[in-house]
């Protein structure tokens, strides 16, 4: 098992999970009943997702992939212009 991405939040979290298991990858969201204890807990590296060694290379490309979307031209809303509408 790898850790091979720090969600910025639970939602995020959650939802690429869905999206690797779309693709086949099982992933496991390592920290997500600690996000409660936030004030008590530091902020940050409590959310990570995990997926087993064989799959982490292609479960890597595929977030990166994610990170690099930029909105289709037409598609993004006037109020936030760039930003991406999921």
């Amino acid at each position: 098992m790898q850790r091979i991405y720090e969600p910025a939040n639970l939602m995020e979290g959650e939802m690429l999970k869905g999206m690797l298991a779309n693709e086949g990858i099982e992933a496991h969201l390592i920290g997500c009943d600690l996000v409660g204890g936030t004030g008590e807990l530091p902020i940050f590296g409590l959310l990570g997702l995990s997926v087993d060694n064989d799959q982490a290379e292609y479960a890597r490309e595929l977030i990166n992939l994610y990170n690099a979307a930029l909105p289709l031209h037409g598609d993004e809303p006037e109020s936030f212009p760039g930003t991406l509408v999921c």
